[in-house]
């Protein structure tokens, strides 16, 4: 077996992984990364990039619908076929080798295959051990999970991953679940063409704002999806024709020629070697405030999903960067700067997690909704405004829909949570993410002047609503 060492080694190829040990190498230290399956990871392949595909081309449609002089101009419907071969551009066609070529150029080293750690420091693949002179960091993610309803995984359903890279659009698609895989996919495959049925047991989008859920929950009903709010399945089947045969808790039964589930993730901690170092394979892996895995020394960290802090792309990069530096830090016998807000903290984690929900109409948020900030203890004042009664509203969509909720801490006069709901809100969530991570009192946001006229004077009409 060839031993090599390196300052880290690093478990997952994914965007995390890649940013670490990018960080890493920047900071002068060498750096190895292990990938059993594509360099990119779930994002770029079955996640975030195609997903988005898919939704874009329906999204831009229903934009020049939207508007007159645009609306006469466009003819047909969606070419399905078309927007398929689009979702495969933006995956890559399933190949990595331009990922590995950065990788490269970046002086990063790739080791392709199951990476296991098999004691302090020391990791195996693929016939090579890979010795870390200071650390390793897991970088794995996080996979679908699938429920133990009784013949579900016999009937094989779609995961995230097979309706992201689908080579054709079913004419039935049921979907299990309602939060923002769910809410996506339905309405990505009902403007393709399909017959969706989702069974949201608990509701769309029950952990965003209120409001939210129930206009997405409108919309998804108003272009064609049977959205069935409390509906369960409590056993599935499928026949020698292919189609799948759902029985719900209430008796009621559905049929439809491709099943997808998509109710939450697992953490891809199951063949890593976590038991060589007296942790449990397939758990979550809990940190400090340092990304330090929890129970197993000071040479360990996780970053990204498998976490379990926030499993979004964007907020594990977020990690991944601080933790970088953090290790260079430490390996040059630098001090950390780990409290809050500081260079090598992640408590963006805690306090301001921006998300978009690619929906129609689309959800965007950062902090705390308004139970969540009540739950916390904080004496809050929410204020919800119209988005459609603001002049760059009306001038962007006709018809336009929508509402924004600003949540204040009363006790600080700042804001700590921000939900817009509407077309294209999605490029509005970093001005309110600012005024989040930057703790921007209320009386100096009055000077922060929206252009007119555009949908960003919502900000003045909520801070006219809340007054000075």
């Amino acid at each position: 077996m060839r031993e090599t060492t390196y300052d880290v080694v690093v478990i997952g190829a994914g965007p995390v992984g890649e940013n670490i040990a990018d960080r890493l190498v920047h900071g002068g230290l060498t750096a190895a990364i292990v990938e059993r399956e594509l360099v990119g990871g779930e994002c770029s392949y079955w996640a975030c990039m195609p997903t988005k595909a898919l939704l874009r081309s329906a999204g831009a449609l229903r934009a020049a619908r939207n508007v007159a002089g645009a609306r006469e101009a466009v003819t047909g419907n969606l070419d399905a076929a078309a927007v398929l071969a689009r979702r495969d551009s933006f995956a890559s066609n399933w190949k990595d080798d331009g990922q590995v070529a950065w990788l490269e150029s970046a002086g990063i080293k790739l080791y392709r295959g199951q990476g296991r750690i098999v004691s302090e420091r020391v990791v195996e693949v693929a016939g090579t051990t890979l010795t870390a002179r200071h650390a390793v960091v897991v970088a794995t993610g996080s996979g679908a999970l699938v429920p133990d309803i009784e013949g579900l995984r016999e009937a094989e359903p779609w995961t995230s991953r097979e309706a992201a890279a689908a080579s054709a659009v079913p004419r039935r698609l049921a979907v299990i679940g309602g939060g923002v895989v769910a809410s996506e996919m339905a309405t990505a495959y009902s403007s393709l063409g399909a017959e969706v049925t989702m069974l949201a047991r608990d509701g769309v989008l029950h952990q965003a704002e209120p409001f939210a859920g129930e206009r997405v929950t409108q919309a998804l009903r108003e272009s064609g999806v049977d959205v069935r709010v409390g509906a369960e399945a409590v056993s599935v089947t499928r026949d020698e024709s292919g189609t799948v045969h759902l029985t719900l808790a209430d008796g009621d039964t559905v049929e439809a020629d491709e099943l997808l589930v998509a109710i939450g993730r697992t953490p891809n901690t199951q063949d890593i070697g976590l038991d060589a170092i007296g942790l449990k394979p397939g758990s979550w892996l809990t940190v400090d405030d340092a990304l330090r895995v929890e129970g197993a020394g000071d040479w360990l960290y996780a970053a990204g999903d498998v976490n379990r802090r926030v499993l979004l792309t964007h907020q594990g990069k977020y990690q991944a960067r601080a933790l970088g530096d953090a290790i260079v830090a430490r390996a040059q016998g630098e001090k950390t700067e780990t409290g809050p807000w500081g260079r090598h903290a992640v408590t963006a984690d805690e306090r301001a997690v921006p998300q978009v929900v690619f929906t129609d109409p689309e959800v965007a948020s950062v902090g705390l909704t308004a139970a969540a900030a009540e739950q916390a203890g904080l004496r809050t004042r929410v204020i919800d405004f119209d988005l459609g009664a603001v002049a760059g509203s009306v001038l962007h969509a006709e018809g336009y829909q929508g509402q924004a909720r600003m949540v204040v801490d009363e006790d600080r006069r700042v804001i700590v949570g921000f939900t817009l709901v509407g077309p294209d809100v999605a490029e509005l969530i970093h001005a309110a993410t600012i005024a989040v991570v930057g703790e921007v009192p209320m009386e100096r946001l009055w000077h922060a002047v929206p252009a007119f006229p555009t949908v960003n004077e919502v900000w003045l009409r909520l801070l006219e609503a809340y007054g000075r």
